[in-house]
């Protein structure tokens, strides 16, 4: 990264692939991170790492479901950090539930985690990106975002909406000079997957993940890595 300090606003960030790509940028020098997420308490460990190699890092808490939540990150963010240069949709879940199984409760519960989120803090941040013309969008999809399996009808669902919503941002946003990403990692290891039954060492590290957005981060700007799929090296489970 050059030496202007950037703001990098990283949803999702309290664990897992969120944290991973906190504890990746916060290695790197001119940075200054916004923590997001709904745990406040997991949101601080994450930070007092991060402040421990002298990176400005600051904790937002936020439920990204909720529109007047969001407005407010984005007051506080613009106030404290300015418009972030890059912001990293992480946020999400996972149920795992058959169609038949499927009820109306959990669809919106997925929905809500993994592309009502996605959409709502976009908007939050879109215009001012755009009036500076400049910055750069990370959308975490997933290899559910681009096949469909059994039991994963909701989260598929939502998944591919990520996929689609970010390959129009791509779109609209390229002759403003925002970068549009789509991150679509399979299996990864994260306390999403505890009581799964799956080994560790069946599934990728979230560290890995968090390199892959730091390096699409660093390309040139004529030059932007639009989709990477990852896999397991055996495959997806």
């Amino acid at each position: 990264m050059s030496n202007q300090v950037k703001t990098i606003l990283i949803t999702g960030a309290s664990q897992g692939i969120g944290a991973a790509i906190a504890r990746e940028f916060s290695q790197h020098p001119s940075v200054h991170l916004a923590l997001v997420a709904r745990n406040c308490e997991n949101l601080k460990k994450v930070q007092s790492e991060i402040a421990a190699k002298g990176v400005r890092a600051e904790v937002f808490p936020c439920d990204v479901t909720r529109p007047e939540e969001v407005e407010k990150l984005a007051r506080e963010v613009n106030s404290s950090l300015g418009t972030p240069d890059i912001l990293v949709n992480n946020a999400g879940c996972f149920v795992p539930h058959s169609f038949l199984d499927f009820s109306l409760e959990d669809f919106e519960k997925l929905y809500g985690a993994n592309l009502r989120s996605v959409f709502l803090v976009t908007k939050a941040f879109l215009s001012r990106m755009v009036q500076r013309k400049t910055g750069q969008i990370f959308n975490m999809g997933s290899i559910a975002g681009l096949q469909g399996y059994p039991g994963g009808s909701g989260y598929c669902a939502a998944k591919f909406g990520v996929t689609g919503l970010t390959r129009v941002l791509r779109e609209e946003m390229k002759e403003h000079g925002i970068k549009v990403t789509l991150i679509a990692p399979g299996p990864t290891f994260s306390p999403s997957w505890e009581g799964s039954g799956v080994p560790e060492e069946r599934m990728m590290p979230a560290e890995d993940i968090a390199r892959v957005v730091y390096q699409a981060s660093i390309l040139h700007g004529r030059t932007v890595m639009e989709e990477v799929i990852l896999n397991p090296q055996l495959g997806p489970l």
